[in-house]
């Protein structure tokens, strides 16, 4: 049980640095034009549903690699669910909760910074990334000691 959650804890937070690093890289050397499949929609959900279509199929290459891991960390995040709800461990369980909605909560932000290019999406969206990050360090350090492994004191 723990293994697997130690793991895609882990691997949870280093694609949450890889994205902040795309992120970071998208920020400095993209211009995202202001007129694009899904800018200015009428109907919010719709228009992330565009703009991050067209940021993964047209958008500079920064910006698709940014917007085509996000997708994958959804469902990453959401994946992370069924092991912790398995687990029954309630922390395990509250981290996974947690850094999944925080994850999806910074796509919709990202999503909606293509939609209107308003600075406070992307503040909202690296501090839901943030979040993520502090949920799944939470959960990692949360998770039962391995069986079978030495007490700390005798490693």
């Amino acid at each position: 049980m723990s293994r697997g959650l130690r793991y895609g804890y882990l691997g949870a937070l280093i694609a949450l640095m890889v994205q902040f690093l795309l992120g970071m890289a998208t920020n400095l050397f993209v211009q995202i034009p202001l007129d694009h499949p899904g800018a200015n929609p009428p109907e919010y959900f719709t228009g992330v549903a565009q703009s991050v279509a067209w940021a993964i199929v047209q958008g500079p290459f920064w910006l698709l690699v940014h917007a085509s891991l996000g997708i994958v960390m959804v469902l990453f995040g959401l994946g992370l669910l069924v092991p912790a709800i398995h687990s029954r461990h309630r922390p395990t369980v509250i981290a996974a909760v947690v850094g999944a909605l925080a994850i999806l909560a910074a796509g919709f932000n990202g999503g909606s910074y293509l939609n209107y290019h308003e600075d406070f999406s992307s503040m909202l969206m690296a501090s839901f990334f943030a979040i993520a990050v502090t949920a799944y360090a939470i959960g990692l350090s949360a998770l039962p000691p391995r069986s079978g492994s030495p007490p700390p004191a005798a490693r």
